[in-house]
């Protein structure tokens, strides 16, 4: 689907979001209220000041404190990886960006990602992944690393990567991939009305991040939600002892 097909199947009453530079931004109705929408369009790259300007959009419904929705749409290349955008701090626009989402979260405003085009690496990170609850539409193609970008950075040879990735779902990159590892919670039916799907998606989200936990129930990270209850676990027992 694309995001004008996406935009008129989530809001047929008219919606007030525009694209500029491949920047999505703006509002629309769902159940009474004005649903915040951000996002990126067009397979486009994302540099400080798209970071930014999403940062602000989120920081603005944080203020606006009526806790409505904030929905992420996605369709990115990675972050822009200039000289430019590096020397002037792209990490920490791109950690800016992830934390206002968090924010977001934590102020009680629902936030829920959909990709429904490409995404990789810090600007995958930065907003699919910094939503509570991430949809995929089926076609969608998020990595967080491509195997030849993983090969050069672990010098180990591609074949054996695309081997591994075979049967290692972390190691690969596509939709399955992270369904497994549990990164993307639910594929949606697009010949289902999209309204109904986003709002089961934003009634019934979980308290807590259950990404581990998806993660071991569908076979793609088995040791991931051990690990971290027993780093949880010995967090709370040095907090008793100090």
């Amino acid at each position: 689907m694309t995001l004008a097909e996406i935009l008129a199947a989530l809001f047929p009453a008219g919606h007030a979001i525009r694209v500029a530079d491949g920047l999505v931004s703006g509002h629309g109705p769902l159940d009474g209220r004005q649903v915040t929408v951000i996002g990126i369009d067009g397979d486009t790259a994302l540099g400080i000041e798209g970071a930014l300007a999403l940062s602000r959009a989120v920081l603005d419904a944080v203020r606006a404190g009526d806790r409505a929705p904030i929905l992420v749409l996605v369709d990115s290349d990675s972050q822009r990886m200039s000289r430019r955008d590096e020397l002037l701090g792209l990490n920490e626009c791109l950690a800016h960006l992830a934390k206002a989402l968090l924010l977001a979260d934590q102020a009680g405003h629902p936030t829920i990602g959909l990709i429904y085009g490409h995404s990789a690496a810090g600007a995958f990170i930065a907003t699919a992944l910094a939503t509570r609850v991430l949809a995929a539409l089926p076609g969608a193609n998020p990595s967080v690393m491509d195997l030849p970008s993983v090969a050069r950075v672990t010098k180990l040879p591609l074949d054996k990567l695309q081997e591994m990735a075979k049967s290692t779902p972390v190691f690969a990159p596509g939709l399955d991939n992270m369904v497994a590892t549990g990164a993307v919670h639910v594929v949606l039916d697009p010949a289902r009305p999209l309204t109904e799907q986003v709002r089961a998606l934003i009634a019934d989200r979980p308290a807590e991040d259950v990404r581990d936990r998806l993660g071991a129930e569908r076979g793609g990270r088995p040791v991931a939600q051990a690990v971290a209850a027993r780093v949880a676990e010995a967090a709370r027992l040095e907090a008793r002892r100090g």
